[in-house]
């Protein structure tokens, strides 16, 4: 596979390690870009829109090192200093281990990695997106409308980023975001429209415009109704208060059958029963003094069970419902339905990470002595997702190119194969001498058909 004057013995974990602590000294950053450039070149990617998110890694041992410099390399996105091994918040759900974290920029045609980052296990997206999209727009010069996920939106990332494009989704934590998903209605669909976002795959969605100036920057902010979403909303609200009442009947019973030394007592409990609760509040309706079986003067507590109807009510209104921004407006400005088309995309990014932590292809967790040789050993997986996702580009290219589709996993005709389910294709062919004559076994017309596809490199093996 590597060629014949490779000898096995060339591959050996010293060999392996000298070679990432060199990738490592000449700058894994440069040579990825490099890379990149030509892939860019050659293959003619398709650059309009460019996907940011990033996820964790969580890993076994100790990584002791010493972090004095720590606050002052904190503004730098590519940093002078190997990575910081810790705990932060962990994608994987193991809060209990240490871990680094990678920021992954890809191309929407063709989930193509462009741009790969490592950063301390610790750090926050929002503190560190806008400054990745900066260092990006310098490193790959071009004109790329930047999508991302409500991690970039703020003040500080929008001024920041205020010369690139972008699209992201407001956080609803924004007043404005807020008030707009309560009280703006989104407008019903005319039948033209209807059959329009048909053909889009959008007919599950509304929206409404709105220009919008936050963190001093113009933007249009599209208000979305998806109906799945909102019907599963709403049963996630249904069964929320139905966990609430059962859950409130049994403080109301605990409290009402309580004995109080004091109606402080009594209230204080009362409170801190109704921080428990969120749509449900357990009201007093009387405070009675009266005397124990010892005669001692105590307090008993009649209360009932009320809905907090403006709780629910804000839950309703907001079910189903999120907002996109972009900053393209006036001449610039996009489709509506492209917005959304776009951010719905931005599962590129999540399916490379996939790609990355499928214990088939990498691992999900891994061990190597050295900071830098982490860095190392993601740059490498990262550059494997460059070449397993731009072969599958290739290879649906040329399906479409030829009009003609090969079976999936369930036998029905795909244009859009994985590169996975291509692997799983070719096993079971094997080469046998029989009789002296030498032949490949199992090498059928679908296996023949696919190999057309790919490249001579390729075919040499089987034919």
């Amino acid at each position: 596979m590597l060629g014949e004057r490779i000898k096995p013995d060339y591959l050996n974990d010293d060999k392996i390690g000298r070679v990432m602590d060199e990738l490592y000294k000449y700058g894994l950053n440069d040579i990825f870009i490099e890379v990149v450039l030509e892939v860019i070149k050659k293959f003619k990617i398709d650059l309009k829109y460019s996907h940011l998110d990033s996820t964790s890694f969580h890993l076994d041992g100790e990584y002791k090192r010493e972090e004095d410099k720590e606050k002052q390399e904190e503004e730098k996105i590519i940093k002078e200093r190997p990575i910081f091994i810790k705990k932060g918040y962990s994608r994987d759900h193991r809060p209990d281990l240490k871990q680094c974290v990678l920021d992954l920029i890809t191309s929407q045609d063709g989930d193509i990695p462009l741009f790969v980052r490592v950063g301390d296990g610790n750090e926050s997206d929002k503190a560190v997106f806008g400054k990745v999209l900066v260092e990006f727009k310098k490193q790959i010069k071009f004109d790329s409308i930047m999508v991302c996920d409500s991690a970039l939106y703020g003040q500080e990332n929008l001024q920041l980023i205020q010369h690139l494009k972008w699209i992201t989704r407001v956080p609803m934590t924004i007043k404005k975001a807020k008030e707009l998903v309560q009280n703006i209605e989104v407008e019903e669909v005319k039948d033209e429209g209807k059959e329009k976002r048909s053909d889009l795959n959008l007919e599950s969605y509304t929206w409404k415009e709105e220009i919008v100036t936050y963190g001093g920057i113009k933007q249009t902010w599209l208000i979305v109704l998806s109906e799945k979403r909102q019907k599963s909303d709403l049963e996630k609200l249904e069964k929320q208060l139905s966990q609430e009442e059962k859950k409130s009947q049994k403080f109301l019973k605990e409290i009402q059958s309580e004995e109080f030394e004091h109606p402080q007592a009594a209230r204080y409990k009362l409170k801190a029963i109704n921080k428990k609760l969120r749509l449900l509040e357990i009201k007093e309706v009387e405070l009675i003094e009266t005397y124990s079986k010892k005669k001692e003067k105590i307090y008993k507590m009649i209360s009932l069970i009320i809905k907090k109807d403006e709780e629910i009510s804000r839950k309703t209104k907001e079910a189903g419902k999120f907002i996109l921004a972009t900053n393209l407006v006036e001449e610039n400005k996009l489709e509506a339905s492209e917005i959304l088309i776009t951010y719905k995309n931005q599962q590129s990014t999540e399916r490379g990470f996939r790609f990355l932590k499928d214990p088939l292809f990498f691992t999900d967790s891994f061990f190597v002595e050295k900071p830098e040789r982490i860095e190392t050993m993601l740059f490498l997986m990262s550059l494997c997702l460059l070449i397993y996702n731009l072969g599958q580009r290739e290879l649906r290219n040329c399906l479409k190119r030829v009009k003609k589709g090969i079976n999936n996993q369930v036998r029905k005709v795909t244009l859009r194969p994985t590169l996975r389910w291509i692997f799983q294709c070719f096993q079971g062919i094997h080469y046998v001498i029989l009789n002296g004559v030498k032949q490949i076994v199992n090498l059928t017309e679908e296996r023949r058909f696919i190999l057309s596809l790919l490249p001579a490199s390729c075919q040499r093996y089987y034919l």
